[in-house]
């Protein structure tokens, strides 16, 4: 008798142990009674009835990394279902673009169980299901653009890609917060065609900006060639007037000094340049002498200087 008390004892010890479960924060656990789903396990301390009470189990998805870098995936069948944002690293994806190029894109998912009820019981595999849904989201999206415009476009890519799976996403529990398009590689080739295509587009942009150089070298030159020539005009206009003002002067005094003789004062100024071209010609010995044709006005201004000297 005090063998079975013994052996009833531990039996209830193991079902109370059994029955009682800790949950940690943000974890909750599916219970199901009898098959049917009963209720869902918050952060706390809870006792079920181990015998009628059954803990639901989901598929839960982990990347992990090797010590050469690689990834790879690993799926566990566990009872508790984690409330955290969750990372899914997706591997690489062959898409073609409308262009018909054929790509390869690494993108991240990041979303967050907001209905362990819906998670459980609207889809078989939720790890798998949005993985999937993912992949063809994806290809639909980059199917509609061409190769430059997916390579430019990302945080566009980016914002439709979680709309729509956000919205497939809903009847499942499951709000995706973000997805990051990590990296686009095209085929080889194509990547040869955009390098030479950058270079081009640098040699040209190097050309523009020496032929703007250039330009604005020449249209500087010009305006400082005219500023110089302004000056020059300015300098030789200024120049003659102080020489017409000084023979305006001149000729009012020889006007003045030849007024009392009764001589014309132009012909005492001809004189005074006859003189002056005679002087030059002899420095030149020249034996040939060129006299004006008209000699008499020469004669007729020497007289007027002597009238004046004997004045």
């Amino acid at each position: 008798m005090e063998i079975l008390l013994i052996i009833l004892a531990i039996l209830v010890i193991i079902l109370i142990s059994k029955g009682i479960v800790v949950i940690k924060q943000a974890e909750v656990m599916i219970i199901e009674r009898l098959g049917r789903y009963s209720r869902t396990l918050d952060s706390g301390l809870h006792i079920i009835w181990p015998i009628v009470d059954k803990r639901r189990s989901i598929e839960w998805r982990y990347v992990k990394t090797d010590l050469k870098g690689n990834k790879y995936t690993q799926v566990r069948t566990q009872t508790r279902i984690d409330l955290r944002e969750t990372v899914y690293d997706f591997p690489r994806q062959n898409v073609i673009t409308s262009d018909n190029v054929s790509i390869e894109i690494d993108a991240l998912l990041y979303f967050q169980i907001t209905d362990p009820k819906k998670a459980v019981y609207e889809i078989n595999n939720l790890p798998n299901a949005i993985e999937k849904i993912t992949q063809t989201t994806l290809r639909n999206v980059i199917g509609e653009l061409e190769l430059d415009k997916t390579l430019t476009s990302r945080d566009t890519i980016n914002s439709k890609l979680r709309v729509i799976l956000d919205e497939a996403t809903d009847k499942w529990g499951v709000k995706v917060n973000r997805v990051e398009l990590q990296d686009i590689t095209p085929p080889h080739e194509v990547k040869v065609a955009m390098e030479k295509q950058m270079r081009a587009e640098r040699d040209r942009r190097a050309k523009i900006l020496e032929a703007e150089g250039e330009k604005k070298s020449q249209i500087l030159v010009a305006e400082g060639e005219k500023e110089a020539q302004i000056a020059r005009a300015e300098g030789e206009a200024k120049a003659k007037y102080l020489v017409a003002e000084a023979e305006s002067r001149a000729i009012k005094k020889v006007a003045e000094a030849v007024g009392t003789t009764g001589t014309d004062p132009s012909q005492y100024l001809i004189a005074v340049k006859y003189i002056k071209a005679f002087n030059e010609i002899v420095q030149k010995n020249d034996k040939t002498v060129v006299v004006p044709y008209e000699s008499s006005a020469m004669l007729g201004s020497l007289k007027a200087m002597e009238k004046i000297f004997k004045s």
